[in-house]
C-alpha cells in the first residue's frame, strides 16, 4: 500500500490515470462503491492503493487475520489460539487434545487511535465508521506496516492473511456486507466472517428452545453503535424465524455506555489518578435521561467507591452533585443494573435466560456481571424484590468470540486453507496510533486524537490521519497489559516476548 502523508491533490493526472485503470478491469464498478474501495482497487496514486494481482493463488500458509477497535479483539484471538472443539484428522466435532488452530499464524490489528467505533453512529459519522473497517480489512489484506510512528512511508514486511475475522460488534453491524462487496471485487478469494450471527446462533443453541417452553427474554448488551443499528435484535428475530421457534421472545436491547472505553482505560472516561469529577468526562454521570446514573437506583448499583473507583461531589443535603465512573468494574455494574431495570420497565415480567455480551471487550469483567446479577437477585426494595423474577434460575451468558472461532475453523476447512504447519504458532499485533504530522490541536494532552477531531473527520479523502505499528510498551496501556496477562494467557504468551 503505497502512503504518502501529503494529500494528493485531485488534479487531471490523476484523474486521468484513475479511469484508465477502470478501464483495464472487465468488472464494472458497483455504483455505491465507496471511495476508499475504488481507490485501494484501482488508483495507483492512492495512499490505499493494494496490489491485489500480487496476491498469493494458495492461501493456506497465508495468516489468518483479526481486527477490532482496540485490544478487546484479543480475546476473539484468545478463543482461536486455545480451540479443541474438532477432531483434526477428521475435522469432526470433538476434542482430540490437540489445539485446532496449531501451527497457525495469526495477524491482530487493534484500531486503538480512532476507538470506540460505538459512538461514530452517535456522532452521526457512521459513514466514516464504515471506512474505518474498509481499512483495518485492506490493512490485514495489504503487505506493509509502519515500523514506528515517525515513519513517512511504511518500511516493515507482513504477510497477507487468507481470512479476515471481524472480532469487533460495531463493525461487524457497519461494514460486514460492505467487506464482503470488496472481496468480491479483489478476486483474491479472501473471505470475512463476524461475530454478530455466530454469537445469535450461539444463544439459540445454548437455549435449545422446545415447543411448549415458557415466555423468556434474551438480553444484548452491546456498544451504543451496534445497539444502534439494530443488527442484534434484526439477527436474533430473523433467526428465531428460521428455526421455527413459536415460543414468544422479549429481546432487552442496551447499550453499553463508557463499558468498552472504561475496558481499554481511555482517559475521558477512567484516570486512576483522578480524586475528584473532572470537566472532560465522558461517561454516565447523575440524570434522568437514558445512560444516566440514577439516584433511586444507587443501592442497587451497588458501586465500589474505594481506591478513586467512583469520582463523587457531595451536595449540601449529604447526596451526591455529582458522580463520575472511574472504574471498569463499576461501569459493568451500571450497565448491568441498566439492562435489568430497562426489561422491568417494560413491564413484560418475563425471565432473561441468556445475556449476549455484544462487545468482545465486555468479556473481561464476566465475574462483575455475574455478581451483580447476583446481587439483583436479592436486591430487596420496600419489602419487595423488584428484579427476581426477572433473572432465570439458569442463565447464560454468550461470548460470540468462541462461537467465531468455531466458524473460522468450519470455513477454513472447508476451502482446503488450514494450514497444518508442525512449526509453533505465531501472532504479529499491530495497533493504530494518531499520526506525528497531526497539528497540535488534533491531539488530547495524552496524545490521543480529539473527540471532536476523531468524530469530526470526513470519508474519502487521501488523509492517513492514523499509523499501523506494532504494539510496544509504549503503545499498550500497562494496566490493559495486566489484563491481558491475567485474563488471555495464550495471546499474552504469544505477543509479550516481542514487546519493546
Amino acid at each position: 500500500m503505497h502512503r504518502r502523508f501529503s494529500i494528493i491533490a485531485a488534479g487531471l493526472a490523476t484523474f486521468v490515470a484513475l479511469l484508465s485503470a477502470i478501464g483495464c478491469h472487465k468488472q464494472e464498478l458497483p455504483a455505491d462503491n465507496p471511495v476508499v474501495v475504488t481507490k485501494a482497487l484501482y488508483d495507483t496514486a492512492s495512499n490505499f492503493y493494494v496490489e491485489f494481482n500480487e496476491y498469493p493463488a494458495e492461501m493456506r500458509n497465508l495468516p489468518i487475520g483479526i481486527f477490532d477497535s482496540g485490544t478487546g479483539g484479543l480475546t476473539v484471538l484468545e478463543k482461536l489460539l486455545s480451540l479443541d472443539a474438532f477432531d483434526n484428522i477428521t475435522g469432526q466435532a470433538g476434542r482430540d487434545s490437540i489445539l485446532d488452530f496449531a501451527g497457525e499464524h495469526f495477524v491482530y490489528l487493534a484500531d486503538q487511535a480512532n476507538m470506540p467505533y460505538g459512538n461514530y453512529e452517535a456522532e452521526g459519522n457512521s459513514e466514516y465508521l464504515q471506512e474505518l473497517v474498509l481499512k483495518d480489512a485492506l490493512f490485514l489484506m495489504d503487505d506493509d506496516y509502519f515500523a514506528n510512528p515517525i515513519e513517512e512511508t511504511p518500511t516493515g514486511k507482513k504477510s497477507r492473511v487468507k481470512i479476515i475475522v471481524v472480532a469487533c460488534n460495531t463493525a461487524t453491524a457497519y461494514g460486514l456486507d460492505l467487506i464482503e462487496k470488496m472481496l468480491d471485487q479483489t478476486g483474491t478469494g479472501v473471505k470475512v466472517i463476524g461475530v454478530i450471527n455466530a454469537g445469535v446462533s450461539a444463544t439459540l443453541d445454548e437455549l435449545n428452545v422446545k415447543p411448549g417452553d415458557a415466555p423468556f427474554a434474551i438480553g444484548v448488551l452491546a456498544t451504543p453503535g451496534t445497539i444502534a443499528s439494530g443488527a442484534y435484535e434484526r439477527t436474533l428475530r430473523e433467526e428465531i424465524a428460521r428455526r421455527g421457534i413459536t415460543t414468544p421472545i422479549d429481546i432487552v436491547n442496551q447499550s453499553g455506555y463508557g463499558f468498552a472505553e472504561a475496558v481499554d482505560s481511555d482517559p475521558d472516561y477512567v484516570n486512576p489518578l483522578l480524586f475528584a469529577p473532572r470537566s472532560t468526562y465522558r461517561g454516565p454521570a447523575l440524570g434522568e435521561a437514558d445512560g444516566s446514573i440514577k439516584q433511586e437506583l444507587l443501592k442497587a448499583y451497588n458501586f465500589d467507591f474505594s481506591d478513586n473507583k467512583m469520582l463523587a461531589r457531595r451536595s449540601p443535603d449529604g447526596g451526591y452533585a455529582s458522580l463520575q465512573l472511574n472504574s471498569a468494574e463499576n461501569y459493568a455494574r451500571f450497565n448491568m443494573v441498566s439492562l435489568l431495570e430497562r426489561h422491568r420497565q417494560s413491564g413484560t415480567g418475563t425471565p432473561i435466560r441468556a445475556i449476549i455480551l455484544g462487545c468482545t471487550h465486555y468479556p473481561f469483567h464476566l465475574e462483575t456481571l455475574n455478581e451483580t446479577l447476583a446481587e439483583l437477585k436479592d436486591y430487596r426494595e420496600d419489602g419487595r424484590y423488584p428484579y427476581r423474577d426477572l433473572i432465570a434460575d439458569e442463565i447464560t451468558f454468550i461470548d460470540p468470540a468462541v462461537y467465531t472461532a468455531i466458524e473460522c475453523y468450519n470455513t477454513l476447512r472447508q476451502d482446503g486453507n488450514l494450514a497444518y504447519r508442525i512449526s509453533p504458532t505465531k501472532v504479529e499485533a499491530y495497533i493504530s496510533v494518531p499520526s506525528n504530522l497531526l497539528e497540535d490541536t488534533c491531539l488530547t494532552s495524552e496524545g490521543m486524537l480529539t473527540h471532536d477531531y476523531k468524530y469530526g473527520r470526513k470519508p474519502g479523502t487521501e488523509d492517513q490521519t492514523t499509523k499501523q505499528v506494532p504494539f510496544s510498551l509504549k503503545n499498550i496501556d500497562s494496566n490493559n497489559l495486566q489484563r491481558i496477562e491475567e485474563r488471555l494467557p495464550y495471546s499474552y504468551g504469544l505477543i509479550a516476548p516481542s514487546l519493546k
